[in-house]
C-alpha cells in the first residue's frame, strides 16, 4: 500500500517508521527544508508518561486567572490574536474542568503514553541511534505544603494505571537531584516517576528519518500542502506547491496546521495552537546542573538535562498562530533555571525558541479514523508529541494496516466529539 503523511516532524516521521516497518511504500511531505524544524525543534525534552495529565482539570479556571496576574506568569492571553477559533477552543476546554473528565483524560493520556515508553525501550533496543538519551526520571518538585496535598488526585490515577512513582521529601528529591541541595530552603518535596526518559527530539528525529530512508521511506520537502481532494468517502489525492500527488492512504500529521487544512474538507478538528518557549544553554558545572528533568510546580516549567546542554521550557500563551519571539516572554524560563539550578548554565549563552504546541481540549490525540475511509490523523499532543511520538505513530500504522492495535482504541479517535 502507498501511504502519504503530510508533516516531517516527530510524530510524522515515528508514523513513518512503523508504516514501512509493516511493508508500506511511504512518501513524507513538509513545507519545511528538513524534519523537525517547527514544534520538534527544541521542546522541553522530556519523555514522561507519569507526568501526562489533560492541563483541563478541576480549579483551572481559578488558578488559570491567579497565573494571569502574576508576574512571573506560567500562562499568558494575547488579547490581539484572540479570534472566534480560540473562544470556542476555550470553552471546549473548560467543559472539561470537571472531576470525571479530568479522571477520564488522563487515563486516556497514561494509557498511550505508557504504551510509546514501552516503544522507546523496543526502538533502543532495535537502532543504535544517539539522542542525548537518559533514563532518570522525572522529579516534580513542589514549593509549598498545598502542592504536596494537590498532588494526591495525579498519585490516584497513577495508581489506578499502574505507574511507578516515588513521593519524597525534600532529602529525597536531594537524593535524586543533587543541585537541588543548594537550593534546599526553596523545595518542599516532589513527586518522582522513575519511568520517564528524556532527550532532544529534534536529534532523535533526524536519526530516525535517516533509518527511514534506509528503508525507502521518501522525503520530499519545502513543498506547501494546498488541498486535501475528496469523492464522497474517499481522498483521492493531495495538492501541493509540486503538482498533485496520490496515494492509497493518506495520514496528516501537521500538529497545530492539521485544523485549517482539514477544515477545507468538513473535518473540524479541535487542536489549538498553544504557544511555548524554551532555552537551550550549555553547563558550565557540572555539579550544579539537572540530572534528568527537574518540573517546577509552581510556574510549569521544566529543566532537563541533555549531555552538554540544558533544555527549559515553559508557559503557555494563547496567541492563535503567532510564532514572533518576544524577548519579555523569556523571564519565566530563565528564572526557574537560574533559580533551581544557579550556575549550572550559562543563560547569556542560551538559545531563545518558541513553537506551537497542537493542544486539543481534553489533552488526549486524536489518532486513526475519520469520516474518509482512507484518510487518518495523528495530531493534537499538546505538549506530549515528543512523549507519545512512537506509541502513536504504532497505534496509527497498526489502524491503517488494519491490524489491531496493541492497546484499547476507547477515546483516542476524532470520533471521541461527534
Amino acid at each position: 500500500m502507498q501511504v502519504l503523511v503530510l508533516g516531517a516532524g516527530v510524530v510524522g516521521v515515528t508514523s513513518a517508521w512503523y508504516l514501512a516497518k509493516a511493508g508500506h511504500k511511504v512518501t513524507i511531505i513538509d513545507r519545511q527544508v528538513d524534519v523537525a524544524l517547527e514544534t520538534s525543534y527544541a521542546n522541553a525534552g522530556q519523555i514522561s508518561p507519569g507526568y501526562s495529565a489533560p492541563w483541563a482539570g478541576p480549579g483551572i479556571p481559578l488558578k488559570a486567572i491567579k497565573w494571569l496576574m502574576q508576574d512571573l506568569a506560567p500562562f499568558m492571553i494575547s488579547g490581539r490574536d484572540v479570534d472566534t477559533q480560540t473562544l470556542a477552543w476555550m470553552t471546549k476546554m473548560l467543559s472539561n474542568c470537571t472531576e470525571s473528565a479530568y479522571h477520564t483524560n488522563k487515563a486516556r493520556m497514561v494509557r498511550l503514553a505508557e504504551y510509546s515508553r514501552d516503544c522507546f525501550i523496543d526502538l533502543r533496543n532495535e537502532l543504535n541511534i544517539d539522542y542525548d538519551q537518559r533514563t532518570k526520571g522525572t522529579l516534580q518538585v513542589f514549593r509549598t505544603d498545598k502542592q504536596m496535598q494537590d498532588a494526591q488526585k495525579d498519585i490516584s490515577v497513577l495508581e489506578e494505571s499502574g505507574v511507578d512513582f516515588q513521593s519524597l521529601d525534600r532529602d529525597g528529591c536531594i537524593e535524586y537531584e543533587p543541585a537541588l541541595a543548594n537550593v534546599k530552603e526553596k523545595i518542599v518535596g516532589g513527586l518522582r516517576l522513575p519511568g520517564d526518559e528524556t532527550g532532544d527530539c529534534f536529534k532523535f528525529t533526524n536519526a530516525l528519518a535517516d533509518e527511514c530512508k534506509k528503508m525507502g521511506v521518501e522525503f520530499i520537502m519545502k513543498t506547501d500542502i494546498l488541498n486535501i481532494n475528496t469523492e464522497g468517502d474517499q481522498v483521492v489525492s493531495v495538492s501541493t506547491s509540486r503538482g498533485t500527488m496520490t496515494a492509497d492512504s493518506y495520514l496528516v500529521a501537521l500538529g497545530s496546521y492539521s485544523t485549517p487544512v482539514l477544515s477545507k474538507i468538513g473535518l473540524k478538528v479541535p487542536v489549538y495552537p498553544i504557544k511555548g518557549y524554551s532555552l537551550t544553554l550549555p553547563i558550565i558545572d557540572e555539579s550544579k546542573a539537572p540530572t534528568s528533568t527537574v518540573m517546577d510546580e509552581t510556574y510549569k516549567v521544566a529543566v532537563t538535562r541533555f549531555d552538554d546542554r540544558i533544555r527549559v521550557g515553559g508557559t503557555a500563551e494563547i496567541a492563535s498562530y503567532n510564532k514572533e519571539l518576544e524577548e519579555k516572554r523569556k523571564a519565566n524560563v530563565e528564572f526557574v533555571v537560574n533559580d533551581l539550578f544557579p550556575g549550572g548554565g550559562c543563560t547569556e549563552n542560551a538559545e531563545f525558541w518558541t513553537g506551537l504546541r497542537p493542544m486539543t481540549p481534553d489533552g488526549t490525540p486524536i489518532l486513526g479514523e475519520t469520516q474518509f475511509e482512507n484518510l487518518f490523523l495523528n495530531t493534537g499532543h499538546g505538549t506530549l508529541g515528543w512523549t507519545m511520538s512512537l506509541g502513536s505513530g504504532k497505534y496509527v500504522s497498526d489502524i491503517i494496516s488494519n491490524t489491531a492495535p496493541d492497546i484499547d482504541k476507547e477515546g483516542l479517535s476524532l470520533a471521541r466529539y461527534a
